[in-house]
């Protein structure tokens, strides 16, 4: 009854979301997503007010119960303050407090930058990629504390928002949410992955003439790859691993983990074990579990 009791009180919290990032990584349209999931957004708020505004959030009886606030270096003489707020707020305040931050590669932030026109804000007068790099350096340390953190390279704006509203439409039920997504290591390892994996050493359905133009998620395929006794032993010592380190996140505060499933084309062998994984790790009621295939499309003949 207590334990009932103490859920409840978890889910009645109020929710401060911290959206911060590389600067071109979408920070925008995630404000905008959120505003249409009913948050009050405040932009550019010096993170020393932070404490202040957690005050207004409390007094106002559940008025307001979602906030988001964008913390960017437009705002960085206060930027090192952003650590002690939320500390202090944890201590102080009844708030379920999170940071999303939005990263891209430093190819793709560049690219954005020549196609809007922009100045990078740290290098005003010189090449946005030196500016990218000052950036990265900075907020590294923050992107470590982050509770979820979006990799926004291969995204468009649709799947940008498509995936922020997946992420915290179910924040009341304080949820972990696990994606499992598979990948090429050909096109580069996902920089917001949590844990890696390498299923390359699985027998390679691309070498056999009738399997290779479908994807791990056609029948034929998925069985080639299951039936070898490597892949079942794997899944096991897999599985097992997991079952064990996901409740060790949850129990550490995170509302995400992120499991990269790679192999040399993210065409076949990722794509069947990430569904695999997918569907065992979906029978817990106490995660959110979705899968993504970010290259099963490439290369497609």
């Amino acid at each position: 009854m207590l334990e009932t009791e103490e859920r409840g009180k978890t889910n009645s919290m109020a929710t401060l979301i911290i959206i911060t990032g590389m600067s071109g990584a979408g920070k925008t349209l995630a404000v905008q997503s959120l505003e249409d999931l009913g948050f009050f957004c405040v932009d550019n708020l010096p993170p020393v007010l932070i404490p202040k505004f957690a005050e207004l959030i409390e007094q106002s009886n559940g008025k307001i119960g979602k906030v988001a606030l964008v913390i960017d270096l437009r705002g960085r003489e206060f930027f090192t303050a952003l650590a002690e707020s939320l500390n202090y707020i944890k201590d102080h305040f009844t708030i379920h407090s999170e940071i999303m931050f939005l990263d891209a590669t430093d190819s793709v932030l560049v690219q954005r930058y020549k196609e809007s026109r922009r100045r990078h804000p740290l290098a005003p007068e010189g090449m946005p990629l030196d500016g990218i790099r000052l950036e990265r350096k900075m907020l590294d340390e923050l992107k470590n504390s982050a509770t979820q953190v979006i990799d926004t390279s291969l995204m468009k704006p649709a799947r940008l928002k498509e995936t922020i509203i997946s992420r915290f439409t179910h924040l009341e039920n304080r949820m972990l949410t696990v994606n499992v997504t598979s990948f090429g290591f050909k096109y580069g390892i996902p920089i917001d992955a949590d844990l890696v994996f390498d299923v390359r050493f699985l027998p390679n359905p691309h070498y056999v003439e009738t399997l290779r133009p479908n994807t791990g998620q056609h029948s034929d395929v998925y069985e080639y790859v299951m039936k070898w006794p490597e892949t079942q032993a794997f899944l096991t010592k897999l599985l097992d691993m997991l079952h064990f380190l996901i409740p060790q996140y949850r129990k550490e505060g995170k509302s995400q983990v992120i499991i990269g499933i790679g192999c040399t084309g993210g065409k076949h062998r990722s794509v069947a074990i990430s569904e695999y994984l997918g569907k065992m790790l979906s029978a817990s009621e106490t995660e959110k579990v979705s899968v993504s295939h970010r290259d099963h499309d490439r290369d497609r003949h």
